[in-house]
C-alpha cells in the first residue's frame, strides 16, 4: 500500500560524493527548513548513515512522518539497500540504507537514485507519454531516463547511469567503477581537474579553482573544462537520437562553472543530432539547486516506505 502521510511534513535527503542536502517539505511543496553538510565519504558507511540521521534531526525529524533519500549509487527502492556503488563513498555497496535510517530516526524511510529522484520532480512537469533524458554532472556522472511517462529502473535498477557509457575521450583512462574509457572518467568534476594537472603540469585542488584560471583567461584550463563538456556533450547528444526525447536536462555542480561549459555541451549536443532532432537543446532543471531534494521528498509520500517496526540496525 503506498504510505500517506495527511498534512505531516516530510524530509527530504540528497546524498552525494561531497554533501548532503536536507529540507524539511511541507503537503504543498513549501520548503519549511534546510541544512547542508558534509558527506563523510572517506569514513564508511555506518559514518554517512550517521550524517543523514543528523542532517534529519537538523531539520526537525519530530515533525515528519517519513523521509525520503535520494541516494549516489544503484539503489533497490524495495528493499532500501544499495545494491552497487562506486568508491566515491567508501564501502557504500551493500548498506542497507532505509533500514538504517529508520532505526536511528524510527521513522519510515524510502530510498532510490539521487538522478531518477530529481528527475521524477522533471517528469511530473510533462505530458504522459514525454520521454525524458536527464543527466547529472558533478562528482560523478548520473543520470535517469524515463520513457512513456515512467522512469526506468532496468535490471538491478541501473538504468540511467549514463556515466559508464564509453567515451572516446576518456579513452584508457580508469573510472570509479572499475572499467576504464568510460565518461565519468573524463566529464565529472575531478575528471575535469585531474586533465587540467595532467595537461598543464600545475596544480589545482579542484573544478572550481580550473573554472576561475579559465574565467582569467589560463588557455588550458579552459581547453580542460571544454574537453570534458565536449565530451558530455556528445554522449547525450547520441543518447538523443537512440530515444528521440522530448527533453534533455543536464542537471549538477559542474554546469554551474559557467557559461563556458555550457556552451561546448550544448555545440557538443547539437553536433550529433539527426535532422528531426536538431532544435532539441539540454535545459537546465526546472527544480534548480533543490531539484534532488524536493525528488527525495516525493518518494516519501509515493513510495511504499519500509515501516519503523520492521527494521533494524544492522551489523
Amino acid at each position: 500500500m503506498t504510505a500517506r502521510h495527511g498534512a505531516r511534513p516530510v524530509i527530504g535527503l540528497d546524498l552525494g560524493g561531497t554533501k548532503i542536502a536536507a529540507a524539511l517539505v511541507g503537503p504543498d511543496g513549501t520548503v519549511l527548513a534546510r541544512h547542508t553538510g558534509p558527506t563523510p565519504a572517506t569514513r564508511g558507511a555506518e559514518a554517512v548513515l550517521d550524517a543523514l540521521a543528523a542532517a534529519a534531526q537538523a531539520v526537525g525529524a519530530d515533525a515528519a512522518g517519513a523521509i525520503g533519500v535520494a541516494a549516489a549509487g544503484v539503489i533497490d527502492p524495495v528493499s532500501g539497500t544499495v545494491v552497487s556503488a562506486t568508491d566515491t563513498i567508501r564501502g557504500w555497496a551493500g548498506t542497507a540504507l532505509g533500514p538504517g535510517l529508520t532505526a536511528r530516526t524510527g521513522l519510515p524511510v524510502a530510498c532510490d537514485n539521487d538522478v531518477r529522484a530529481a528527475a521524477a520532480t522533471e517528469l511530473a512537469t510533462l505530458s504522459d507519454d514525454a520521454v525524458l533524458l536527464y543527466a547529472a554532472v558533478g562528482t560523478g556522472v548520473g543520470g535517469a531516463v524515463a520513457v512513456s511517462g515512467r522512469l526506468l529502473h532496468g535490471t538491478a535498477g541501473v538504468a540511467g547511469h549514463l556515466g559508464h557509457l564509453p567515451s572516446p575521450e576518456a579513452e584508457g583512462l580508469p573510472c570509479t567503477c572499475g572499467a576504464t574509457g568510460h565518461l565519468e572518467a573524463i566529464a565529472a568534476g575531478p575528471a575535469i581537474t585531474a586533465y587540467y594537472r595532467r595537461i598543464s603540469g600545475e596544480s589545482a585542488d579542484s573544478l572550481h579553482t580550473v573554472a576561475e584560471r579559465a574565467a582569467r583567461g589560463d588557455g588550458l584550463a579552459r581547453s580542460a573544462v571544454v574537453h570534458g563538456a565536449r565530451a558530455a556533450g556528445r554522449t547525450l547528444g547520441g543518447l538523443a537520437n537512440v530515444l528521440a526525447p522530448h527533453r534533455v536536462v543536464v542537471a549538477g555542480g559542474v554546469p554551474r562553472i559557467g557559461a563556458l561549459y555550457r556552451d561546448a555541451l550544448c555545440d557538443a549536443f547539437a553536433a550529433e543530432l539527426m535532422p528531426p532532432l536538431r532544435g532539441l537543446r539540454p535545459a537546465a532543471p526546472l527544480g534548480g539547486a533543490d531539484a534532488a531534494v524536493l525528488g527525495a521528498a516525493a518518494l516519501a509520500r509515493t513510495l511504499s516506505p519500509r515501516p519503523a517496526h520492521t527494521t533494524g540496525a544492522q551489523p
